[in-house]
């Protein structure tokens, strides 16, 4: 399973490189709410939160606009989404992007973001 993660033991400056690469990279434009990977405070540090891949935005999506290829990324069929947002209500860590009339986006694990992390902090991995 390929899937973007944080690396153990790395702190994030709260530069908002990463953000930026990812909603430049959907949206062609630097919007904080349109990343697909948020910088949240937890415990008086920064801390980047991404898609696990765990399936629950799949699950909640009535039209099946939401699969998982074969390297168990889960991606959004944008043609299939309805842009009723159920997917980013079900996403337990907040990253599924859901703006009026367009429909949502998620991590794909591209690892734009990874490659735009001054600190080196972000990395896709197979797991």
């Amino acid at each position: 399973m390929k899937k973007l993660t944080v690396k153990k033991g790395s702190e994030c400056m709260a530069c908002l490189a990463c953000v930026q690469a990812c909603s430049n990279a959907f949206y062609k434009e630097f919007h904080p709410d349109k990343s697909c990977i948020q910088i949240v405070a937890k415990n008086g540090a920064a801390k980047p939160m991404v898609c696990v891949q765990c399936g629950k935005c799949a699950k909640a999506c009535e039209y099946g606009a939401i699969t998982q290829n074969a390297k168990g990324v889960y991606t959004i069929n944008k043609k299939l989404c309805t842009q009723c947002g159920k997917c980013a209500e079900a996403c337990p860590f907040h990253v599924l992007v859901k703006v009026a009339d367009q429909p949502a986006s998620k991590c794909i694990a591209c690892g734009i973001c990874a490659k735009a992390c001054p600190m080196e902090i972000l990395e896709v991995v197979e797991a």
